[in-house]
């Protein structure tokens, strides 16, 4: 498992870019190390800091072997960094990675935090037919991480697992139960500790229907 690019954008102005019309989505792979500062990676922006600047929020991966698939799927290759991730990665399912697993990246530890929602921005940056329906069926969504220690990364770095919890909240579970996934939902509330979010969308997604006679 490791890093095959980091990646990153700084902010800029865009017609297509939803209210703000500013994005930072366009990263672009760095060949030296990097510094990972308690909220991201120098040299690295967030436009939207009212939906993307939380510290959970502060690091985004996505793996290559899901690039690849959508590359056949859409009929054009994607390079590193294309759907606005900072770590490029190999050889990690990150539909399985759990909420709160710790990687040991270079000299950062980051923490695994949630799936990646699509939104109007990567809509129109993709410039793909129902992009937004198509992103949230396969549920190939990556994931978020937070910095737990700063340090430094770079491309070809190892990423160690160093802490994973024995039962927790996979990105795939997260992202489908998120979509109303009753199934995905019921797995999550079996996970000791979940957060009560997941307790409130059950009262509305499992609540028993209204009978009849």
């Amino acid at each position: 498992m490791r890093i095959l690019s980091v990646n990153v954008g700084r902010s800029v102005d865009a017609a297509w870019a939803g209210g703000l019309g500013r994005t930072a989505i366009d990263k672009r792979a760095v060949a030296h190390r990097v510094a990972v500062l308690a909220n991201g990676l120098a040299g690295d922006e967030r436009a939207d800091s009212e939906h993307h600047g939380s510290s959970d929020q502060a690091v985004y991966s996505y793996a290559r072997e899901d690039y690849d698939w959508w590359a056949g799927e859409l009929g054009r290759p994607l390079r590193d960094g294309q759907f606005g991730e900072n770590l490029t990665t190999s050889g990690i399912d990150l539909s399985r990675a759990l909420v709160g697993e710790r990687w040991r990246v270079g000299s950062a530890l980051l923490e695994v935090t949630k799936p990646r929602t699509p939104c109007v921005v990567f809509r129109n940056w993709m410039d793909e037919p129902g992009w937004v329906k198509r992103f949230t069926r396969e549920g190939r969504t990556g994931a978020y991480l937070r910095v737990v220690e700063t340090g430094e990364l770079g491309p070809g770095d190892d990423v160690e697992v160093v802490s994973r919890p024995e039962v927790g909240v996979s990105m795939a579970d997260w992202f489908r139960a998120r979509h109303g996934d009753p199934d995905a939902l019921r797995r999550i509330l079996a996970v000791p500790g979940h957060a009560a979010r997941w307790d409130e969308m059950a009262e509305r997604v499992l609540a028993p229907g209204p009978t009849t006679g």
